[in-house]
């Protein structure tokens, strides 16, 4: 129904784009202060209260709204305008396919909590990624700075790069699943499976000490697929130009690479869809790794089942919704605080390293993975 898309669609924007991207500006500030043992963003206030520096996010909107916004001589005046909306937009756009709660049956009207859900979702989120290269790669060129250009040419080498192993490095779980909707994805892992049981197959016997205990662990992708896991939160960091993997910016080298010719609201596009990526890399991660909206050993049909008969059904669904939804963005703030983590521990890797460590590391290990699970799935299911 168009008016129920409308409302997830407001609801995606006011989450993501209002109030979680503009909060991660705080969090960077504040987890790097707390890791170097500084105090942090504490400067502005309203009457003398600070918030914690919570203020500084909307002092910055101000600022970037308030400054001149230069165009520098010789430049492609339309292409300088349009790359910053290039690279913001697919960002948010992404966030259309993910899903933030599973199903619910109200009176046999469903609520899927999911903009779109097409059978290739996690397709179109790498198609659609793909598009913000180009913005990338314009503002470098159009800006007619030499250092501008060299940060595009590192943009498009390295995110070109980093998509063929991103894709490679998820295919396990394409397999593993046999899906690509996101939706079926986190629905897949909304149940259990023995750590041991597969020595079943094998025509081995658990020793009697450690058949007494189970050893059931959520079916989730990071269980299913560590590698992929590791493999995977690699490539699309990597993909989001964040440190370590920020060689297009380099402010040592090529003082701010793509973006330096930029100013006003127009650097704060760029300076954005960082960190609206940084939610969806986190909302993407939690779907294919950490069971989506899931709640471990707690399936929805048990949940609904145990609360039902107390406060009744319709009561149960909502309050299963409201609990799935919550689960969900726990799961989101887990990986935006990692990333962040990430980013204030790993020093920026010379640009040999980043190319080696895709093409030389990741590579192999990505197709290496597949054959893995494509053997172990032969084995287990017994399919041809």
């Amino acid at each position: 129904m168009p008016v129920e898309v409308l409302i997830k669609t407001v609801f995606i924007l006011i989450v993501v784009v209002a109030a979680l991207a503009p909060v991660i500006t705080w969090i960077e500030r504040k987890q790097s202060a707390v890791m170097q043992d500084r105090i942090g963003a504490n400067r502005a206030d309203v009457g003398g209260i600070t918030l914690l520096g919570l203020l500084h996010p909307f002092a910055d909107v101000v600022k970037l709204l308030s400054k001149e916004d230069v165009v520098p001589e010789g430049a492609n005046r339309i292409m300088h305008l349009v790359a910053p909306v290039i690279a913001a937009v697919p960002a948010v756009v992404a966030y259309a396919v993910i899903p933030f709660g599973g199903v619910y049956d109200f009176g046999g009207e469903p609520l899927s909590l999911v903009v779109a859900n097409p059978d290739w979702g996690l397709l179109y989120i790498f198609a659609i990624g793909a598009i913000a290269t180009y913005g990338t790669v314009i503002a470098g060129w159009s800006s007619n700075n030499n250092w501008s250009l060299l940060g595009g040419m590192r943009a498009s080498a390295q995110m070109i790069s980093y998509e063929v192993t991103m894709g490679l490095s998820v295919v396990g779980i394409f397999m593993v699943f046999g899906t690509l909707q996101l939706q079926d994805m986190a629905q897949a892992q909304d149940t259990t499976f023995r750590v041991f049981g597969f020595l079943e197959y094998l025509g081995l016997h658990l020793p009697p000490w450690l058949g007494r205990f189970p050893f059931v662990l959520p079916a989730w992708g990071i269980f299913l697929q560590p590698l992929s896991f590791i493999l995977f939160l690699t490539t699309i960091m990597a993909e989001n130009k964040r440190p370590p993997f920020d060689m297009p910016e380099g402010e040592s080298e090529i003082i701010a690479g793509y973006h330096l010719e930029y100013s006003g609201m127009r650097f704060g596009l760029f300076f954005m869809s960082e960190f609206i990526e940084v939610v969806v890399i986190a909302g993407l991660v939690a779907t294919l790794f950490l069971g989506g909206w899931t709640i471990p050993w707690i399936s929805q049909e048990a949940f609904i089942g145990a609360v039902a008969p107390i406060f009744g059904v319709g009561f149960a669904t909502g309050l299963c919704l409201v609990v799935h939804f919550a689960s969900f963005m726990v799961k989101v703030i887990v990986m935006i605080w990692l990333q962040m983590a990430l980013r204030w521990t790993l020093p920026r890797f010379r640009y040999d390293q980043v190319m080696d460590l895709c093409w030389k590391i990741i590579l192999p290990l990505s197709i290496a993975n597949i054959f893995v699970t494509g053997a172990v799935m032969l084995l287990v299911r017994g399919q041809p």
